[in-house]
């Protein structure tokens, strides 16, 4: 049986992946707190000043990216000015460099919170791990601020998660999903930002902020070494921002392909063509916004499976071939390994939850 052409379709019109205006004046806040100019920061990184006047406004993630690399080296602050005493320029690379070597995203982890504890005594990274799912929990040794929404311990928590999120994605070579993460703050304006950056399953409110993923995530193992770090570092600490988002260009384009062809493959050659590009150029933009075209088929395959099994009955086996795998087994073992149950399973865990 041969799979239909693949008929090329229209070039999309160009999406540029934006930043909400609070998390903007969330990386100002500890220089406005301190009375510290930031309008030739702003200018140099092309933001209008104005545009701080309303929350509704947007800035290209290239220029937030900027913005935050500038701030850093006025400052030589990697916390900007967020915390009592300042996080020294060169943290996030030194972070790294303490981390490349592990074995696996649980060793990496656990040398991260260890390194933390010297650099940034306010806030307590730790790690638990369980048989189904882990907790990464961020709290306060001492109150950032007295009011719980301040912009500034807001921004703090944000900062940190995204930036520990954003390495552990980087460490192993994948988007790595968080089933939920619960933060110690009202909901923000900017909340709605929250499923492009961790996760649409964001709450607020909570005591401190405890990030849930599976418990196999962290058997992963490192996949990077020195000769990538460097490659890493160019552009760090703001690059963190860019990667690993919902709304990056060609993540988002190569999974509209993907999606649109299921259950029948799709190649990269494929891929390019529909797009109007080479392989080498969608491949390369691909390993630019940190993902890969198998990164991005486990991913699409993995919601779809998880939607699927939370919202309707189904058939497993009726899944597993519009999902495109061969035989039911093949889609038992990929699901495990996403979640750590059988598709049954995790099918019988929603229902008792949904009944209690």
């Amino acid at each position: 049986m041969h799979n239909p052409p693949i008929m090329p379709l229209p070039v999309p019109a160009r999406h540029r992946a934006t930043v909400a205006m609070g998390f903007v004046t969330g990386m100002l806040s500890g220089m406005a707190a301190r009375g510290i100019g930031f309008g030739h920061l702003l200018e140099g990184a092309g933001i209008d000043a104005a545009a701080l006047e309303h929350p509704g406004n947007r800035v290209p993630v290239g220029a937030y990216a900027d913005l935050y690399n500038r701030a850093v080296q006025e400052l030589r602050d990697e916390g900007f000015a967020l915390f009592p005493q300042a996080v020294p320029a060169g943290t996030f690379e030194f972070l790294c460099r303490s981390v490349v070597s592990s074995r696996s995203l649980a060793e990496a982890l656990e040398r991260a919170t260890r390194f933390l504890r010297l650099v940034l005594p306010d806030l307590a990274v730790t790690i638990s791990q369980a048989p189904g799912t882990s907790e990464l929990r961020i709290a306060e040794t001492r109150p950032l601020q007295r009011e719980r929404d301040d912009p500034r311990r807001v921004f703090a928590f944000e900062w940190l998660l995204r930036l520990l999120h954003g390495l552990s994605c980087w460490l192993v070579n994948r988007d790595l999903a968080l089933n939920s993460v619960s933060f110690p703050y009202g909901e923000p304006v900017h909340a709605a930002d929250y499923a492009l950056i961790y996760t649409s399953r964001s709450t607020f409110g909570a005591r401190y902020l405890a990030a849930v993923l599976n418990s196999n995530l962290l058997q992963l193992p490192v996949r990077r070494d020195d000769e990538a770090l460097a490659a890493f570092l160019e552009g760090a600490p703001g690059k963190i921002v860019t990667l690993y988002r919902r709304d990056r260009e060609m993540v988002r384009r190569v999974r509209d392909v993907v999606a649109r062809n299921l259950p029948a493959p799709v190649s990269l050659d494929d891929i390019a063509r529909r797009l109007n590009m080479s392989s080498r150029t969608v491949e390369r933009r691909l390993h630019e916004e940190g993902s890969s075209l198998r990164a991005i088929k486990d991913a699409l395959r993995r919601d779809i499976a998880l939607s699927r099994l939370e919202k309707s009955d189904q058939p497993v086996a009726q899944l597993a071939s519009t999902l495109g795998y061969a035989d039911t087994s093949a889609f038992f073992r990929a699901f495990t390994g996403w979640t750590g149950l059988s598709p049954t399973a995790y099918r019988a865990r929603v229902k008792e939850s949904a009944s209690q």
